[in-house]
């Protein structure tokens, strides 16, 4: 049967992630994942977990400065430094949480500089946490206009360059719906170098049984590919985050 995890940085957003982890506990998920814990201390973060025996699949590096429409920051030539502290104070809370990957978020970039800044930056990550999953993931340009990262063979390239068996691609079915269309056939030709799988209803980003996307097929067809880790639910629910999880049956 296909396992779930409930992305926290879009469902139960109105409680602290403790609480939002107990939530996701009680609706019946196997997993969580977010995007930015920070502002909660990895001591809570941890005994929430503990408590309800789930596993935080992974958590994004900082997207560095909002107020200045920051969205990331491994990718911005210059910013080096800021983009390595912020890998460690993910690569530190995710240890402590035992969190399995980090994403590593590229930010509003582009040319072959934003290129090698990008490879150096996953280098330095996959040194510093030989343990962990390092993730990157392209993100589409309707939603995300001017990112680094917005195809799956930009990241495959990119993965290529590296040469780190620890870097893999966030494959998130919405974002390449949005870019690149064929779901199913990416996936299956991406297979070796995917690290986690996201979803979310196509073009709304909403719930998985709403939209263009026949998701019953699309996890068919990953749980064919021997796929056994649960799958990110990362939806942002029209109202209350439990009234939305209908899907949760009748998608398996």
């Amino acid at each position: 049967m296909t396992k779930f995890s409930a992305n926290l940085g879009f469902l139960w957003q109105d409680r602290p992630l403790p609480d939002a982890i107990r939530a996701a506990k009680a609706a019946g998920f196997d997993a969580v994942e977010c995007h930015w814990p920070y502002a909660v201390p990895a001591e809570d973060t941890l005994a929430a977990l503990s408590e309800t025996g789930l596993t935080m699949l992974g958590l994004n590096t900082s997207r560095g400065n909002t107020e200045n429409g920051e969205n990331g920051l491994s990718a911005l030539p210059g910013r080096q430094a800021d983009a390595r502290a912020a890998i460690e104070t993910a690569i530190s809370y995710a240890r402590t949480i035992g969190a399995k990957a980090v994403h590593i978020m590229a930010g509003f970039a582009s040319g072959p500089e934003a290129h090698r800044t990008f490879v150096e930056n996953l280098v330095f990550a996959a040194s510093a946490a030989p343990d962990l999953t390092l993730l990157i993931e392209p993100l589409n340009p309707h939603d995300a206009p001017g990112y680094f990262l917005q195809t799956t063979s930009q990241a495959i390239e990119i993965i290529e360059d590296c040469k780190c068996p620890n870097i893999k691609l966030m494959f998130d079915c919405y974002h390449v719906a949005r870019t690149e269309g064929d779901v199913t056939t990416r996936l299956q030709n991406l297979h070796s170098n995917i690290g986690h799988i996201q979803f979310a209803g196509v073009p709304s980003r909403g719930r998985p049984d709403e939209g263009e996307i026949n998701y019953l097929a699309v996890f068919d067809a990953i749980s064919k590919l021997g796929w056994s880790a649960p799958l990110g639910a990362e939806y942002k629910p029209a109202n209350d985050t439990d009234a939305s999880l209908g899907w949760m049956q009748t998608l398996v």
